[in-house]
């Protein structure tokens, strides 16, 4: 499976709209815009998982709803995710300790519900298909995730205190 610059370029715009989706953000870009980008880039990714999993029609019907409520969990992470990566653009001027540690802190809880919102799905997952297609799936989440935290790692400067 190759994980295109597209998808991973998709998630990114996710992650940056989910920040505008903060209320604070909401008068300035109309709610329809960000609607159908949010829209355009969850298609891509189930786009990408479909063309991978090789269901069968019964596998599809099955799996298909199970996959649609774990993206709308996992959006509510990405979301998150964004806002801490905006409080950390906001804060680098001015690290202090006790911010360093607020925002570690935040990106140990997301981390923890991660782990957690996939073993809760796991048992819903194995429910729908053989184990081998839990198993490829998960590895196709794995990879998507890994080339989103690349390329986020990859642009977000490391901590320094401040002078």
């Amino acid at each position: 499976m190759r994980i295109g610059n597209r998808i991973v370029f998709s998630l990114m715009v996710l992650a940056a709209m989910a920040i505008v989706a903060d209320p604070a953000f909401a008068q300035e870009k109309p709610a329809d815009n960000m609607q159908i980008v949010l829209e355009k880039v969850r298609a891509d990714k189930k786009f990408l998982v479909a063309e991978n999993m090789e269901l069968t029609e019964a596998e599809g019907q099955a799996f298909w709803p199970v996959y649609d409520r774990y993206q709308d969990e996992l959006f509510l992470l990405r979301v998150r995710t964004a806002k801490l990566i905006a409080d950390y653009a906001s804060a680098l001027p001015k690290m202090t300790n006790d911010i360093a540690r607020s925002l570690l802190d935040e990106v140990l809880a997301i981390e923890s519900l991660g782990v957690m919102l996939r073993q809760v799905y796991l048992s819903e997952f194995r429910r729908v298909l053989p184990e081998v297609k839990v198993a490829r799936y998960y590895q196709i989440e794995n990879k998507i995730q890994a080339a989103l935290f690349y390329e986020l790692a990859r642009n977000i400067p490391l901590a320094k205190a401040a002078k």
